[in-house]
């Protein structure tokens, strides 16, 4: 690859060709600051933060955009930016509702971060008319406040091009112009599938999700109430970036001491009903392969990618597999199995889940999901709201010791915990199903090819005889390239995992906020993933059908994977859905 050779701010620095001015301050340590621009999705220098100085340019230009050239001489910092700035920081705050001590994203918001940077106070903006928003409240998942919006487009950048879905866009034109759906319908009332990536990628408090914490206390101050709760897999990947661990470290230990000294009456582990989904799943795809049912098999653990899947390809659900989650079993199997065990009556049970997705308050109002008469899971709540409840409480997070979750729904193995990346559902199914197939066991249990963050990846494996040719796909603009290919019968796989958010459930719409100085430049994804495949590695049982809790579930109540009291309490139905 080519490079070119400028000067910034009197440094030499090289970069690859086509390289812009902003990514070649980045290389050289020199950090530009934007509001709008994420890389490959929103690349518009519509905020004017990153504008710097060009020898020979008229006037100042746009660093996010403008193209490195060999020669060329930048200035970043001069007086002149640093003005310029901090008027088009007044001129943001001339329209913005200013009540950061209530904002949900006080401490981790862009504009906040570049106002205390560059010394623009409370008072220091420009008086005038401003705008008033109704918050949109209509979705089940998150409220828009357009109060606080900064027009920067990254949330329509992020639904229209990577979750292509685009049911949120810029209205209006000049002063009057907002982010909303068309025809002025709430958000609630489109096809939106619940996903969050509007949320991650929000710099500031416009965004949020509905917050439950407060009916999590509540039910744990209710005497008359047995509250359980199950963390997802790759929530104890991401929690420790809330209380100042480095990215990716896997904080298990300590969310299992922190969810106990809550206040909830046991700590279980999403990674148990992760075992028990594969367990139903591979039955189900080898039942398909081997009596002629419907292919591809498609997985069914990501709502958001369930929800879209009836608005934009209702006539291919008879694809999808009829599991429920695991977030879903896990409240099932709470309400029926565990509440006979444990002589509670389902409706006396309050089953919370935490999970790094949005999309899962939607899907625990499901239809078809009251295996026990009564809603399988009763509050989602996300790794954000986790973290802001632990603060609430008052429990100091880093101080903690590590705990284990308590049994029986607490035991899971190296399976279940790869649940939350990418490839991870498609690995823990062929551990089984390949074993199932062959009666042999595996002497490395690893599938190395449907590992990493690309967005489509492609397998084909020999076992017992036959080629099973599989697919993964994540982020919903890759699905639809997938789905398209279904749809054509164009497409020869056996098995076909989709997760709605690009890398699967670590980079979630309900996890921490990252900045986009580091979305930009690192690989969230992977970073996090490899938290979940060093768990994985770590464990000593790392098949979901010799987990032995899952046994026991299955020879005292279920029967086996596939039976009638499974398929009535584990799995579902999907709704025909329109478009708007």
């Amino acid at each position: 690859m080519e490079n070119v050779n400028l000067k910034i701010n009197g440094l030499n620095v090289t970069a690859p060709a086509g390289s812009t001015i902003l990514e070649a301050a980045h290389l050289a340590g020199i950090r530009i600051p934007t509001l709008c621009w994420l890389k490959d999705i929103n690349e518009i220098g519509a905020c004017r933060m990153c504008v710097v100085e060009v020898k020979g340019a008229k006037g100042l230009v746009a660093a996010c955009v403008y193209p490195a050239a060999e020669g060329m001489e930048v200035k970043t910092n001069t007086k002149r930016l640093l003005d310029s700035r901090r008027r088009t920081l007044q001129l943001l705050l001339s329209t913005h509702d200013k009540k950061c001590l209530s904002c949900v994203r006080s401490g981790h918001c862009e504009l906040q971060e570049l106002c205390q940077e560059l010394g623009v106070e409370d008072e220091d903006y420009f008086a005038g008319e401003m705008n008033h928003y109704e918050p949109d409240t209509s979705a089940v998942h998150m409220i828009r406040d357009n109060n606080k919006c900064i027009l920067c487009r990254r949330c329509s950048a992020v639904c229209e091009k990577v979750q292509t879905v685009g049911v949120i866009g810029p209205n209006n034109r000049g002063f009057a112009t907002f982010i909303g759906s068309a025809f002025g319908m709430g958000l609630g009332d489109t096809s939106c599938v619940g996903c969050g990536q509007c949320i991650a990628a929000c710099p500031t408090g416009a965004l949020y999700e509905k917050d439950n914490i407060n009916d999590v206390l509540e039910a744990i101050a209710d005497e008359s109430k047995y509250v359980v709760v199950q963390a997802a897999p790759s929530v104890r990947a991401a929690l420790g970036e809330e209380f100042g661990y480095p990215m990716g470290t896997d904080v298990e230990g300590k969310m299992a001491a922190a969810l106990r000294r809550i206040g909830f009456d046991k700590v279980f582990d999403t990674d148990f009903s992760a075992d028990l989904t594969i367990m139903e799943e591979a039955n189900e795809f080898l039942d398909r392969v081997q009596n002629g049912g419907v292919l591809p098999m498609m997985t069914s653990c990501s709502p958001g990618w369930i929800k879209y899947c009836e608005h934009y390809y209702p006539d291919q659900l008879e694809h999808l597999s009829s599991c429920k989650s695991p977030q879903q079993m896990f409240g099932a199997i709470t309400k029926t199995y565990y509440a006979e065990k444990m002589g509670i009556a389902p409706e006396n049970i309050v089953c919370v889940s935490v999970m790094p997705c949005t999309a899962k308050k939607f899907e625990i109002q499901r239809e078809d999901q009251y295996a026990a008469g009564v809603p399988d899971v009763d509050i989602s709540i996300t790794t954000r709201e986790l973290a802001r409840l632990i603060r609430k409480v008052g429990i100091n997070f880093r101080s903690l010791p590590d705990e284990g979750f308590d049994d029986p729904l607490g035991e899971s193995t190296g399976a279940g915990v790869i649940f939350g990346a990418t490839g991870g559902v498609m690995e823990a199914a062929l551990r089984t199903a390949v074993e199932k197939l062959t009666g042999k066991e595996l002497e490395k249990v690893e599938f190395m090819e449907v590992r990493g963050t690309e967005g489509i990846k492609e397998a084909v494996y020999s076992v017992a005889g036959m080629e099973v040719k599989v697919a993964v796909a994540s982020g919903l603009s890759n699905a639809k390239i997938i789905m398209d290919k279904v749809r054509a019968g164009e497409a020869d796989y056996h098995f076909i995992e989709i997760m709605c958010c690009p890398g699967g459930c670590v980079n979630g719409g309900g996890q921490p906020q990252v900045h986009a100085d580091v979305r930009n430049f690192e690989d969230v994804k992977a970073i996090r993933a490899k938290a979940l495949y060093d768990n994985d590695s770590a464990k000593t049982i790392r098949k979901s059908h010799e987990n032995p809790s899952i046994k026991k579930v299955y020879d005292e109540y279920l029967g086996h994977p596939g039976s009638e009291r499974a398929h009535q309490i584990l799995h579902t139905t999907y709704v025909k859905r329109t478009i708007n």
